[in-house]
């Protein structure tokens, strides 16, 4: 891919691994943060830094966005200005971002109709897979529009998976969320019973990866928690944030949603308790706090009483 320039705005723990990957892919990648500590690691890597988002937009027609919420894509885009034409205007926007499919659908149009293209492009997988190119990813949009973006996915994802129209991606990674939250949340419920009944852990953790229900995930958060590494692989914030997404989409589509709202109560207490900095796995706290209290505390956010067990999301 020598002599493709390529804007990448959003270096957080995904972005900088993936950004990374482009460099080593041979792209030419334009970068640009509030923060400049990321921006010196990317162009360290080989990456060129703009003065400002306009900046990258001005010298690249491909800008992949991997921010963190709505606000800061609209803010990156000068969405609602009189800027956002000249920098949507003959350029695509990759999306990579977990956002609600509303967001997405809507911006998708108004990206269109300043005569840009637009591809939803969120990933499944954190830090870990981030830095060694083995996120999936999946993508919506017109056929050509994801035709020309495909090199670029291939630099940071292992794998990618057609789902159709905006915002059929995003629908996708709501359900592949709805997996990984109930099954890391899961798997800390698991440590916790075996710390409050006298299982050896490490034996524990053994038998698990072992067994069939071993995974990538489980094998790699196990070993965290029993090394007591909790830096951020997909952060306890980040993690509630799309708990949330999973379960107000689920509620507006009338799906049950039992699981992920118990997980979300809980990533919640963990974020009001400060831990939302640690490793999603580190959720295992709010179950250790709800235990010390007698294990009758419930979520932060509570959910209507109408939402008995016909689904929503929240992310």
């Amino acid at each position: 891919m020598s002599g493709r320039t390529v804007g990448f705005i959003g270096l957080g723990i995904m972005g900088v691994p993936m950004a990374t990957n482009l460099v080593a892919a041979g792209v030419d990648v334009v970068v640009w943060a509030r923060n400049p500590e990321p921006v010196r690691t990317l162009t360290d890597a080989g990456a060129r830094a703009a003065d400002d988002a306009a900046g990258v937009f001005a010298v690249t027609d491909t800008i992949i966005l991997m921010l963190r919420d709505e606000p800061a894509v609209d803010a990156v885009l000068g969405r609602g200005t009189e800027d956002f034409a000249a920098r949507i205007g003959g350029r695509t926007i990759v999306q990579m971002g977990t956002f609600t499919t509303a967001f997405s659908a809507a911006l998708a149009d108004e990206v269109t109709a300043a005569g840009g293209r637009y591809v939803e492009a969120p990933v499944s997988g954190s830090r870990g897979p981030a830095v060694a190119g083995t996120l999936v990813a999946m993508l919506a949009g017109d056929d050509d529009a994801i035709s020309s973006v495909e090199p670029l996915i291939d630099a940071m994802c292992a794998q990618r998976f057609r789902c159709g129209q905006v915002p059929s991606a995003l629908s996708m990674k709501l359900a592949v969320n709805t997996f990984l939250i109930t099954m890391v949340t899961g798997l800390a419920e698991t440590f916790h019973f075996a710390a409050r009944t006298g299982a050896d852990a490490e034996v524990l953790r053994e038998v698990l990866a072992a067994g069939p229900m071993a995974s990538v995930v489980s094998n790699a958060k196990a070993a965290m928690l029993l090394a007591g590494d909790l830096a951020p692989q997909a952060a306890i914030a980040d993690v509630g944030k799309n708990a949330r997404l999973v379960e107000d989409a689920a509620r507006a589509a009338g799906a049950a949603h039992p699981l992920i709202r118990a997980s979300r109560e809980l990533y919640d207490e963990a974020i009001a308790d400060g831990r939302g900095g640690l490793d999603m796995i580190g959720v295992i706290s709010a179950l250790e706090a709800r235990a010390s209290a007698g294990g009758t505390a419930t979520g932060t956010r509570p959910s209507p009483a109408s939402d008995s067990g016909s689904g929503r999301m929240t992310g």
